[in-house]
C-alpha cells in the first residue's frame, strides 16, 4: 500500500494531489491518503468515487494534537 500524508492540506488541493498520485500507480494499487481537514474526508473519497475509483474504507482516527482521516483508495481506473 502506498502512503500520501496530507495532513495541513485543504481543498481542493487534497483532490488534486491525491489524483496525481493515483495517477502515478498501477491499476490495482491501493493509496491510503492521511488528511486532517474534516471537508477533505468528505470531498475527496466523492471525488475519487465520481472519478472510477474504488473506495476501500475511510477510517477516523483521533491523533494526540489533532482530528485525523485515512482514506483507502485503489485505482480501478487510469
Amino acid at each position: 500500500m502506498h502512503r500520501l500524508d496530507l495532513t495541513g492540506e485543504v481543498c481542493p488541493f487534497t483532490f488534486v494531489r491525491t489524483k496525481l498520485a493515483l495517477e502515478a500507480l498501477p491499476i490495482g494499487d491501493t493509496l491510503e491518503v492521511i488528511v486532517d481537514n474534516l471537508p477533505a474526508s468528505k470531498n475527496v473519497p466523492r471525488s475519487c468515487a465520481e472519478w472510477g475509483q474504488e473506495i476501500v474504507s475511510v477510517t477516523p482516527s483521533i491523533a494526540p494534537d489533532a482530528e485525523r482521516w485515512a482514506i483507502a483508495i485503489t485505482k480501478r481506473r487510469a
